[in-house]
């Protein structure tokens, strides 16, 4: 059934490229912290960076959990299911690191999302993998659904961060909504924005 790889080849870097959504897992290190579970997807927002290596564009949103877990300990596991063809599941187990806007290491990662149509406004970081270790599965209870469009929810929203409070709205909400996590975890440290 399942089977583990060495490193990404080009075979698996389209098959990761092809697929929609994909789902990003971490954990706190305290026992009692919460576990968190992302669903992330979006053209362009996910890239292969060499054989053992991944990154995706981190946008704003409602909660910064990825972020503050890879910053207390860097694990994380990024899953892709088939919903359309053959069934199949990957995970990619590794370690993050998370690059915010003004570091170097992010302006050199950025050219990778070129195809990505999120307002630049609108991108909180970008997370990085080094993978450890790569895996796959039979995927045969994962569902047959068809792939209908993006949602413009996201940039709507952005948008309309912009209108309200001019080039600092989504940096606003960030500041607000995204300094811990729902742990009390740090994550987005304020003076950096």
């Amino acid at each position: 059934m399942g089977q583990t790889y060495a490193a990404i080849d080009g075979s698996l870097e389209r098959w990761l490229l092809d697929q929609h959504v994909f789902f990003i897992g971490t954990a706190p290190l305290a026992p009692e912290g919460m576990i968190n579970v992302s669903p992330k997807g979006g053209a362009g927002m996910f890239a292969v960076l060499g054989p053992t290596g991944v990154a995706y564009l981190d946008v704003a949103g409602s909660g910064a959990e990825t972020i503050a877990h890879i910053r207390e300990n860097g694990r994380v596991v990024v899953m892709f299911c088939a919903f359309e063809g053959r069934p199949r599941i990957v995970r990619l187990h590794g370690v993050g690191r998370v690059h915010l806007p003004g570091d170097p290491t992010f302006a050199g990662l950025l050219p990778y999302f070129s195809q990505a149509t999120v307002p630049a406004e609108g991108v909180r970081s970008i997370i990085e993998v080094d993978v450890q270790r790569i895996a796959d599965s039979c995927g045969y209870s994962v569902p047959l659904m068809a792939f209908e469009g993006e949602r413009p929810h996201r940039d709507l929203w952005i948008e309309k961060r912009l209108k309200q409070f001019g080039p600092e709205g989504v940096e606003r909400y960030v500041r607000d909504k995204n300094v811990t996590s729902l742990d009390g975890l740090p994550a987005i440290d304020p003076d950096r924005l």
